[in-house]
C-alpha cells in the first residue's frame, strides 16, 4: 500500500466564514470539511484544488497560499492520505452542491460555530490558521 494525495481549500467569506462540505463518502462520510479531492497523476495539487472546488461547488477560486500538509494515517484501516491544504477565495459564482453523490450539503461557518464532527484535515487546518 501507498499513500494517497488529496487536497483541499480553506475558503472565508468577507465576513470571516469558513466555507464547509458535509461528506456523503469515505474516508470520514458523514463529516464536515473543507472542499477538495484526489490529485490525479501528473496533475499538480494546486490544478487539483481549483479543478475539485469548481467540480464540487462551481465556483472559481484563487489559490492565495499553502497553510499546510495533513498527514492523515488511520493505521487500524488501514489508510494513509497527505492532504495540502490551500487558503483560497471565490472569484466567480456561488457556492451549490454540484456532486449531491459526494456532497450531502455545504454552509458557510463563524469559526466558534463550527458543525460536527469536523474531517481531521479541516481540525488541522484550523489549527495552522489560528
Amino acid at each position: 500500500m501507498t499513500p494517497r494525495v488529496g487536497c483541499g481549500a480553506f475558503i472565508q467569506d468577507g465576513q470571516g466564514r469558513l466555507l464547509l462540505v458535509k461528506r456523503r463518502r469515505n474516508p470520514e462520510a458523514d463529516h464536515w470539511g473543507l472542499p477538495g479531492g484526489k490529485v490525479d497523476f501528473l496533475e499538480k495539487v494546486a490544478d487539483t484544488v481549483v479543478r475539485e472546488i469548481a467540480e464540487e461547488l462551481g465556483v472559481q477560486i484563487a489559490l492565495t497560499g499553502l497553510l499546510c500538509v495533513v498527514d492523515q494515517i488511520d493505521r487500524e484501516a488501514p489508510s494513509h492520505w497527505i492532504n495540502p491544504v490551500h487558503r483560497a477565495r471565490i472569484v466567480a459564482g456561488e457556492p451549490r452542491v454540484m456532486e449531491p453523490d459526494a456532497l450531502a450539503d455545504w454552509g458557510w461557518f463563524a469559526l466558534d460555530a463550527l458543525p460536527s464532527p469536523l474531517t481531521v484535515s479541516t481540525r488541522a487546518a484550523l489549527a495552522a490558521a489560528a
